[in-house]
Parts: C-alpha cells; structure tokens; sequence
C-alpha cells in the first residue's frame, strides 16, 4: 500500500494524493539538496523571509538541520520537488527552534511538567510547498513573473490541498519511528485550521509573536493523534510510517550527515524487530 493510501475499494482525495505525489525520507545528499533548495525558493526568492545573498548556492539551511531528519514530496510525472519538512530532535545541549524563537510567550503551566522529557521532544519545522503547487485555480502569474512551467489536470490540481497535510503526516511519521512523541510547531494561523478539518487536532501552547507575520506554537502527542484521528487520517499515517520503515531497511543510512546517522541508527532496529 502506498503512503497516504487508504482502503483500496474507497475512492478518495488521499488514493488520488498518492497517484500524484510521493512522501520519502531524505536519507541521500541529492535528496536533501533537493531539500534545502524547495526551501531556498519558497523563504528566499519567494516570500523573503531569508536574505537570498546568504545562500549563494541556492540552498537555504541552518544550525538546525544538522539535528534534524528531512522529508521530501516530490510530483511523480515531474520528478520536481513539491515540498519538504523537518523534524528536528531535542537534546540537552540546544533549544528547539520555536524555544529559541517564542521566548517569554510560551505556557510556563505546561512546560513545567516537561523538564526531563527532552528524548521525547522534537519540532515540525520548516515546512513549505513550492509556488508551483500552491497557486489558486485558474492564476498563472506569481509576483515573479509566469513561472507556470508544469501542467496539472483538474483531478491533479485537486490534490494539492494535501500538500502541507501530508507533510505534516510525514513528519509525524519520523515522530513515531524515533519514539519521540512530544511534538511541536511553529504555524501560521491558518495551518491549526487545515488540520482540525482532517481531524487532527493541535493545542495552542503560547502567545502569538511575530516572525516572518504572525505565528504561534502548538503541541501534538503522536500517540494521542493516532487515538483520536478519522480513520482515514489514521491508516494514512499507519502507510506513511511503513514506507519510511522500508525505505530505512533498503538504504545504508551512511548517506546522511552523522547527528542524522545516530538518530536513523536508533530507529532502524526497532523498525526491524
């Protein structure tokens, strides 16, 4: 069963989804070059969240990434990357990035009775579409000019709602291989929406602040989610969860940088028992 692939006899957006996208782990260096430069394209030259010039080579990271496991979602037809996610792991050596971004506004209630559960944390981070898979129907043009160079049909165009959903799941889903099941993120108002109309629910865990607009953090427990998820959401992160298991069987997991070595390392047997 492919991932975001539901009940075979029920025909759905998510089975659509999965004719058109792929979900992986960017367990290669081509991968998470493919990473780095969706990101470049969406925060640099896009919405210029991030100074351009930094990155001369059109790739956009940070002191993050090296404690992170990346996720990409790639058209089929096109063989382009259409979006990508991170999930970066706690450690008690550095904040998360919403720890060092929301300062003073986050829930001191609900962060005091997590002080030695930071195994178990990790953030969903630095999820983004390209321009190419987020336009409205019928808009050719962005504030760059006509950068229509794929061609969607309408039942193809459909699915691109799924596009940060999915993404979500499959952070979600590196969540669970790693068995880290406190979850957060950073998101703009309208992304808490999107997910509670899928059935996942997220909890608002501090103040609004301004980065790059307004923004707020919120907590999921994976476990919990799964629990309480539609059954479609559920069997959709069940598919996504053992793709990825295969996709860490197959690949030598050598191929990513080492803080990502020692993360996949731990989740690989646990996946093969």
């Amino acid at each position: 069963m492919s991932a975001l692939q539901t009940k075979p006899e029920k025909s759905s957006l998510f089975m659509d989804f999965a004719r058109y996208f792929e979900l992986s782990i960017a367990l290669t260096p081509a991968q998470r070059r493919d990473v780095f430069a969706v990101r470049y394209r969406v925060y640099c030259e896009e919405f210029g969240y991030e100074d351009a010039q930094s990155f001369q080579d059109k790739l956009e990271t940070d002191e993050f990434d090296e404690q992170s496991i990346h996720c990409l979602v790639t058209h089929r037809a096109s063989g382009m990357p259409a979006g990508c996610v991170r999930l970066v792991c706690a450690d008690t050596q550095s904040d998360l990035p919403f720890e060092a971004h929301c300062g003073g506004g986050l829930d001191s209630e609900f962060f005091s009775g997590r002080v030695d559960s930071r195994s178990k944390m990790a953030e969903i981070s630095r999820l983004c579409v390209d321009g190419q898979f987020r336009r409205r129907r019928g808009e050719k043009e962005t504030r760059f000019g006509n950068t229509d160079t794929l061609h969607f049909e309408a039942r193809e165009k459909r699915t691109f709602s799924l596009l940060a959903v999915s993404l979500f799941l499959a952070s979600a889903a590196v969540a669970d291989l790693l068995r880290r099941p406190e979850c957060f993120a950073i998101m703009e108002p309208f992304l808490p929406s999107i997910l509670r109309r899928t059935g996942v629910s997220v909890r608002r865990v501090g103040a609004d602040f301004d980065y790059n607009g307004t923004r707020a953090p919120y907590y999921l427990n994976i476990d919990e989610a799964r629990r309480k998820a539609p059954e479609e959401i559920r069997l959709s992160l069940e598919a996504v969860t053992a793709q990825f298991a295969r996709e860490l069987a197959q690949k030598p997991v050598q191929k990513v940088s080492r803080s990502s070595f020692d993360l996949l390392s731990f989740a690989t047997p646990q996946l093969l028992a």
